[in-house]
């Protein structure tokens, strides 16, 4: 079965950083961008931040901007999101998926996304 593999989240106190990791099963990250989408608890999910496959182009939401960087290690097939100066509000459950059909970080539409994991907690607290 296709799917990603999200990995890397834990319990952090406020101000602190985590690095995810996103890596596929089954396939390479060609020619698609990927995404990293996140649901809290009695929230909708939620785009957060984005990445061209060749890593040229990249996105953020506003709530993150400046604190998370995208990355993407074509050697190790994997994606990666650097979380800094953690808060409260960035807990939840945080997903990767790849762009059904763009190779940019123009949506975050998540029917426009496949192979979802199962994604990783991350929880931000004192």
């Amino acid at each position: 079965q296709l799917q990603l593999v999200e990995s890397g989240g834990g319990l952090v106190q406020p101000g602190g950083s985590l690095r995810l990791s996103c890596a596929p099963s089954g396939f390479t990250l060609n020619w698609y961008a990927i995404a990293w989408f996140r649901q809290a608890p009695g929230k909708e999910r939620e785009g957060v931040s984005c990445i061209s496959s060749s890593g040229s182009s990249t996105a953020y939401a506003d709530s993150v901007k400046g604190r998370f960087t995208i990355s993407i290690d074509n050697a190790e097939n994997t994606v990666y999101l650097q979380m800094n100066s953690l808060k409260p509000e960035d807990t939840a459950i945080y997903y990767c998926a790849q762009s059904k059909y763009y190779n940019s970080c123009h949506t975050y539409t998540a029917n426009q996304y496949r192979y979802w994991g199962q994604g990783t907690q991350v929880t931000v607290s004192s």
